[in-house]
């Protein structure tokens, strides 16, 4: 279990480190604009090749991906009720709920394998924690302009982390007790979060900061997310 904890939490510890960056060195809203797209290429790719399950039959993907694309609208609905502007529309808290949307499924699925001896994909690991820089990075710098403090931003990127580890822990639990736990759904599940995120929240904030050089850096990360598959 301590293992499973350890991963799940490696794999998303770049979200805290890139979450401070922005503390001590000032990045160009063109540049952010670029790593986010970079970051939504790597995350379509991991869509494609790594999160679509073969375990279950297309109906099943189909509606697991319904209820993760559910899961995160209804979130970010709640966030933008409760922050207003913040929440939706390309916002940074939006992007921080498709973090939590991702990660945490996908720290599950970490689990999942340590606890049934399947082998974890370098690859998808480092696919996950390289994408979240950009995806960390980019609301971040947005949230330090408005006015965020360091403690306040290490609390929250923390938080996601540490809540990724407790997944991971949950995952590698679920799969010892339980017969038949795969992590397909799960991963179908964070399949459909994750394209919600991509078309609500990473994407327009990529292209508002980025231009057209997001969207060549949209293609790059794909490139290079593909290549390691």
């Amino acid at each position: 279990m301590l293992q499973a904890f350890a991963l799940g939490a490696i794999a998303q510890s770049s979200l805290l480190l890139s979450g401070i960056l922005p503390f001590f060195l000032r990045i160009p809203d063109r540049i952010i604009g670029i790593l986010a797209g970079i970051g939504a290429g790597s995350l379509v790719a991991a869509v494609a090749f790594d999160l679509v399950p073969e375990a279950i039959g297309m109906a099943d993907v189909a509606l697991w991906f319904l209820v993760g694309a559910a899961i995160f609208v209804v979130a970010d609905r709640l966030i933008e009720a409760r922050f207003g502007g913040e929440g939706g529309g390309g916002g940074p808290l939006g992007i921080v709920l498709g973090s939590v949307v991702d990660g945490v499924p996908e720290s599950l699925i970490f689990g999942i394998q340590i606890a049934t001896g399947v082998p974890v994909s370098i690859a998808f690991l480092t696919a996950v924690f390289v994408s979240n820089i950009p995806q960390a990075l980019a609301p971040s710098s947005d949230l330090v302009a408005s006015g965020w403090r360091a403690g306040r931003m290490i609390a929250m990127w923390g938080a996601v982390v540490l809540a990724c580890g407790v997944a991971s822990a949950l995952g590698w639990g679920l799969a010892v007790n339980l017969d038949d736990v795969t992590g397909a759904r799960v991963a179908a599940i964070a399949a459909g979060g994750v394209l919600a995120m991509l078309s609500s929240s990473l994407i327009p904030f990529a292209y508002q900061k980025g231009g057209y050089g997001a969207a060549l850096g949209t293609v790059a990360g794909f490139c290079a997310s593909m290549a390691q598959t």
